[in-house]
């Protein structure tokens, strides 16, 4: 017998989960959202997204001032290193924001209950989640509906097993007590350049392996092979089509077994800490899927139709635990209109168009096809380029690696995708991801007038090199 009913049930106060529970209480559902952790905000605002971009700052501005600023006519000495205070003020930024979600949820009067939950009975016109109490005990909800929005976690190697002290995921590499002088990552996706960069700007030796023969998988080929020419240049050591094959942690560090992917004898490497970033999947467990009827694929993924519905009437999934781009942003807005759907409105979200933004120096992003998908395709397309050399506040402030991309349809100009890497490259995607959303042209971006001297002026002289018209170079 349920002691508390709800419209909505949200598992999950993760981006996907929190922000469907505020838009939930927002059309008027008595919500209630579900959190195991001590605070909201899931894995990215607590061991993720937050604390490793405010690492990546704070190690950029150190970099900045250990390699920089003379040519600025700035000199500095005795520059000192304090990592206690640098990971005080990302616990610092990790606290507030979790706060403002907990102020979110009470101002929109979201019930919040701190504890792990699981199905009960599945009845024909509402659901029954057991919430275990964080301190102790247990209450049964009732909902109406019920939203799966419990994220993801790392995935395993085998052979590598994780202690978050010698070898470390994500979460462990973002509490370091101490600089290590080596370094081992392994993964060249996001997850490892970004905290690979963090770790080799504050002082360590930090060595790349990757399974594939590029990074950063998935994205634009001739934007990834500009990346790690810049990053070797930062003082990152790559090593791909490697694969690792085992490795065993002692008081002193970790000695790892890697072998190439196309066969060969395997090689020792020893480091001081490994970072595992191979990539994350659905995190389900404990849920009672099984018990309720969910069905998930041969991954892990929930399986859901395209407005969100499990295989079980009233029982929805969003977020990383779906099929998708496992992305906090692709998260909330799955949310926002799986909840909006389950309130008799329509929506739909586009996974093309979710842009991905890799937050080294400088920053890689991207929207849309690349060029390996269009190929694959034979999809016909032109490309307009323009580097960041010959863009007047990249030169003004010293940041001119890089460059914009725009790639368009070759009969109708519709853009198809645009990948950019240089300084705020994240930022400068919203233009085009705002533009790709509502079928604009390269003409479109072409045409419209950009603020100078601004960064933004590289995508529009890229749009304008789609039809051989870049003025500035």
């Amino acid at each position: 017998m349920s002691d508390l009913e709800f419209d909505l049930a949200v598992i999950g106060g993760g981006p996907a989960g929190y922000v469907a529970a505020i838009r939930g209480a927002q059309l008027g559902m008595r919500t209630v959202c579900i959190e195991k952790r001590d605070a909201l905000g899931g894995t990215c605002l607590n061991v993720g997204c937050i604390p490793s971009k405010a690492l990546l700052h704070s190690s950029e501005r150190y970099a900045e001032v250990c390699d920089d600023l003379a040519g600025h006519g700035i000199r500095v000495g005795g520059l000192e290193l304090d990592l206690a205070t640098m990971m005080q003020r990302k616990r610092d930024v990790v606290a507030d924001l979790t706060k403002g979600i907990a102020f979110l949820l009470d101002k929109n009067e979201v019930t919040h209950l701190h504890g792990t939950a699981r199905f009960g009975a599945a009845g024909p016109d509402s659901k029954e989640v057991v919430v275990d109490l964080a301190e102790g005990g247990s209450r049964s909800v009732t909902a109406r509906n019920v939203l799966i929005a419990t994220g993801s976690e790392s995935s395993p190697l085998a052979g590598v097993e994780v202690d978050e002290k010698r070898i470390v995921s994500s979460t462990g590499a973002l509490a370091l007590e101490s600089v290590p002088e080596t370094m081992i990552v392994i993964g060249a996706g996001v997850i490892g350049l970004e905290l690979g960069s963090v770790w080799s700007r504050l002082g360590a030796q930090v060595k790349v392996i990757e399974f594939l023969d590029h990074i950063l998988p998935g994205m634009d080929r001739e934007v990834t092979r500009q990346a790690q020419r810049i990053l070797k240049k930062q003082g990152l050591e790559f090593e791909l089509s490697q694969k690792v094959v085992g490795a065993t942690a002692d008081d002193s560090g970790v000695s790892l077994q890697v072998e190439p992917v196309a066969g060969g004898e395997a090689r020792g490497l020893r480091a001081d800490v490994v970072l595992l970033a191979v990539g994350r999947r659905p995190f389900t467990a404990g849920l009672g899927l099984e018990q309720i009827g969910v069905a998930t694929d041969e991954r892990g993924f929930i399986v859901v139709d395209p407005s969100f519905s499990t295989t079980v009437p009233g029982v929805f999934a969003i977020g990383d635990c779906i099929p998708g781009p496992m992305l906090a942003h692709k998260a909330e807005d799955d949310g926002v209109v799986c909840v909006e759907m389950i309130a008799g409105q329509s929506g739909h979200v586009d996974y093309d168009l979710v842009p991905g933004v890799v937050y080294t120096h400088p920053e890689i992003a991207g929207v849309g096809k690349t060029e390996e998908r269009l190929q694959s395709e034979g999809v016909e397309y032109r490309i307009g380029k323009f580097p960041f050399s010959a863009n007047s506040r990249g030169r003004a402030i010293g940041e001119t690696d890089g460059f914009a991309k725009v790639l368009a349809d070759a009969a109708t100009d519709r853009i198809l995708g645009v990948h950019i890497i240089g300084p705020l490259a994240g930022d400068v995607l919203t233009e085009a991801v705002i533009a790709m959303e509502y079928g604009a042209t390269a003409e479109d971006i072409a045409r419209t007038c950009h603020a100078h001297p601004a960064m933004g002026e590289a995508l529009r002289e890229a749009a304008l090199a789609v039809a051989d018209r870049a003025i500035h170079i």
